[in-house]
């Protein structure tokens, strides 16, 4: 399985990235993990403008991504599901895409172009820890699925 994480985000050294990297490392057994952030100077323009704008470069950039395979978005009002429910999206899938927007979110149209629109909570977070929380649930997904230990 491969599983392409593509979020709004600039390419910087973070604090997580160890965590990423020893997450990544326990889903490999799974699923290959690509991790595409994207940030341009069209997005950084549009952030001084509006927050439709900056929606609107978010999709620019996002669009290309999108194709038939299972696209899923992060979003604050998508579905709330609990970790049996997200080891379901995992299950059976060949490629899968999750979606991360930035700052202001997705455009409705780029929201109703996913096959799924989830949620990890009503809480704010900023990218990098749902990216952090995304790659947990996946890793417990996997481990749901397998009946490994891990999700007890």
């Amino acid at each position: 399985m491969k599983i392409d994480i593509i979020s709004i985000a600039k390419k910087e050294k973070s604090i997580y990235d160890p965590l990423y990297k020893d997450l990544t490392k326990m889903i490999s057994r799974f699923a290959k993990i690509e991790d595409k952030e994207i940030f341009n100077k069209d997005i950084t323009k549009a952030h001084n403008l509006s927050a439709e704008a900056s929606q609107k470069a978010y999709t620019k950039v996002l669009k290309p991504y999108l194709n038939g395979n299972c696209n899923i978005l992060l979003h604050p009002d998508g579905k709330i599901i609990d970790s049996y429910e997200f080891s379901k999206l995992l299950d059976g899938k060949i490629t899968i895409k999750f979606f991360i927007g930035g700052a202001y979110g997705f455009e409705d149209a780029f929201l109703n172009k996913a096959d799924k629109v989830i949620s990890l909570g009503k809480i704010t977070m900023s990218h990098k820890i749902a990216k952090t929380v995304l790659l947990e649930q996946i890793y417990r997904g996997f481990s749901i699925l397998s009946n490994h230990p891990y999700h007890k």
